[in-house]
């Protein structure tokens, strides 16, 4: 058999919307992602100043710094993870684009908006892998002050480590990964870390799944088509990328993890994960404030770029980043 009859025989074996598609083969199809994305309109973010920067040259990796430009004095880090299901999304995409211009302008904040590589062409821990590896090259950036911008405007002992999704889970990890002494930060400080609608999960359904709430952004069956798409093949959502608490995942109870921001939609099939994650967090002592956003879906942080819930958002992320604890709040009920 020829290679092009070979390749006319490959047959696609899964597909996500048409937007990824994996063929017989391996080969993996690509779509369009605009036909999975919201029809928004995005405000215009005034006194921000972006501008892009390798990390990762031989992978070909950005990340997008943002900082205030009239901002005379030395702001927090803000770290932030694109969401996706590990497989889909883009730093540069509007509606990631635009929070971080708010998170920068509003907080105010540096932030730094990271691309990583996704599946399933670079299966997991590939993303986190590349997390780790940025916070490696700003842990650089903090001893060599080599770029102009962040030596200028980045308090590196005031980093937080953020993501909304996918990203959240990849938060979470990386944050872990410097908290247990396995990434090495010094002089850089990770003094928190924020979840925004963490992408978790595991074999055992929840109430939330089992029963989802209306008008939901992310479904069951995309949730666990992500998970089959991004994680090593054969591995369940108890892996240890999906489930942080599962049978394989290695014990926090003796990391000395920094405070962390968990932010929990209610109209989210993935709540109930989200919640025992800080659950677990607070029974082993850990400093956790969680905010919940009644009636919002998974996402909304990017999914609606303007609206009160992600003001109120913008307002609990600034008090998080520029006073290190929080007051016990009930974030915006709809």
């Amino acid at each position: 058999m020829s290679g092009g009859d070979t390749a006319s025989a490959a047959h696609v074996v899964e597909d996500f919307y048409g937007v990824v598609q994996i063929l017989s083969d391996g080969t993996v199809v690509r779509g369009v992602e605009a036909a999975l994305q919201p029809q928004a309109t995005y405000p215009a973010v005034p006194g921000v100043e972006w501008k892009d920067v390798v990390y990762h040259a031989a992978h070909g990796l950005r990340a997008r710094v943002y900082r205030p430009s009239s901002s005379v004095a030395k702001l927090p880090v803000l770290v932030y993870f694109h969401g996706g299901g590990y497989c889909l999304g883009s730093f540069a995409q509007p509606m990631f684009h635009t929070f971080c211009l708010r998170a920068a302008a509003e907080l105010p904040a540096v932030v730094l908006s990271v691309q990583y590589r996704l599946a399933p062409e670079h299966r997991l821990p590939a993303a986190i892998e590349d997390g780790a590896y940025f916070l490696s090259w700003l842990r650089a950036q903090s001893e060599l002050a080599a770029d102009p911008w962040l030596a200028e405007s980045a308090d590196y002992a005031r980093t937080f480590i953020s993501g909304v999704s996918a990203g959240a889970n990849l938060a979470h990890h990386v944050t872990v990964q410097a908290a247990s002494g396995k990434l090495p930060v010094h002089p850089l400080r990770v003094a928190g870390y924020v979840l925004l609608s963490a992408f978790f999960g595991s074999a055992e359904r929840t109430a939330a799944e089992a029963e989802p709430p209306a008008d939901v952004s992310l479904t069951v069956d995309m949730s666990d088509q992500l998970w089959h798409m991004s994680l090593p093949v054969g591995a369940s959502r108890d892996h240890a990328v999906a489930n942080p608490f599962g049978p394989d995942s290695p014990s926090l109870t003796a990391v000395d993890l920094p405070p962390a921001l968990v932010v929990v939609p209610g109209s989210d099939v993935l709540r109930d994960h989200v919640r025992g994650y800080a659950a677990r967090l607070k029974d082993m002592g850990k400093t956790v404030e969680v905010v919940e956003f009644e009636g919002e879906q998974h996402g909304f942080s990017v999914l609606r770029p303007s609206g009160e819930a992600l003001n109120e958002l913008m307002r609990v992320l600034g008090r998080f980043v520029h006073t290190g604890h929080m007051q016990r709040l009930s974030g915006h009920v709809l």
